[in-house]
């Protein structure tokens, strides 16, 4: 009988390569008959768009699905929302994002959304959460029209504290940029790279607590509601105002005490349209 031998110490030696996801969504809304319409709508991978009815004369909802359940090391993930003149639009997530250990590389995420003139755009993500090792790059850049409306909502849970999970390592950065009428008037910049537990107990950071949130609200006419809004978010919260914009910042001991002062800011914010259902369940 003959027999062969095959060398595989390579093979062996070669690290395993892991399936990553690469996905991208895309939607379009536009201006007809006097109400929003969907005008284009494009999704692949394991990302999956979601239009649930909603009541007459209240604004359309689109809901984003991450199908994979989560991200991590090396996972790309693409969200653009595009709002034709004078269009009325909530963007959400069904649930709660999650960023698993990063074996290697990091998960990014690229959010944008383009405004024309008269728009409105509620951007309104449920929570990622963020377990011991995640690395995650997420950046949202936006560019409105004259008129244009934007309130935009990130928020960061660092375990479960109900289930006894505790983050102390993770690399996580966000990167925010927002232009009206082409001129810059938002750019922020947020790392919580390495000891995490240690640089969020500081009281300059997160002064112990596992959940944060960042909101940014930008509009002609938004600056009469930061007094009421500093009210809704507790002392764990910080809100200022100028130059059409309201800038938040909240930070709380776990995910229900966000909740709990995140819920009724954002129903001050969001005007004459409705918290969405999901938010609320």
């Amino acid at each position: 009988m003959l027999r062969t031998s095959v060398d595989t110490s390579d093979r062996a030696s070669a690290p395993a390569r892991l399936q990553r996801v690469e996905a991208e969504a895309r939607i379009a809304f536009k201006r007809d008959g006097g109400v929003t319409r969907l005008d284009r709508l494009f999704h692949q991978g394991s990302v999956k768009w979601r239009l649930p009815h909603v009541p007459a004369g209240m604004p359309p909802e689109a809901v984003v699905i991450n199908t994979a359940g989560g991200l991590t090391g090396g996972d790309r993930f693409s969200v653009t929302v595009e709002m034709g003149e004078g269009t009325t639009v909530v963007v959400m997530t069904p649930a709660c994002e999650r960023l698993y250990r990063a074996a290697g590389g990091v998960a990014e995420i690229d959010v944008h959304l383009d405004l024309a003139a008269g728009a409105t755009l509620y951007w309104l993500p449920q929570e990622t959460i963020a377990f011991e090792g995640a690395a995650c790059h997420r950046r949202i850049t936006a560019e409105l029209g004259d008129g244009a409306r934007l309130l935009a909502l990130e928020s960061t849970l660092l375990g479960r504290r109900a289930m006894g999970e505790r983050v102390t390592r993770a690399d996580l950065r966000e990167s925010w940029r927002v232009r009206r009428a082409g001129r810059l008037v938002h750019a922020d910049e947020l790392a919580l790279r390495g000891d995490v537990a240690a640089l969020g107990g500081a009281r300059a950071t997160l002064a112990g607590g596992s959940a944060f949130a960042s909101l940014v609200l930008v509009a002609e006419d938004c600056e009469p509601l930061v007094d009421r809004l500093r009210a809704a978010l507790g002392p764990g919260g910080g809100a200022s105002a100028f130059n059409g914009k309201i800038l938040a910042r909240l930070v709380a001991e776990d995910g229900l005490a966000l909740r709990r002062h995140l819920v009724p800011a954002l129903r001050i914010l969001l005007a004459d349209c409705p918290l969405p259902k999901i938010w609320t369940l």
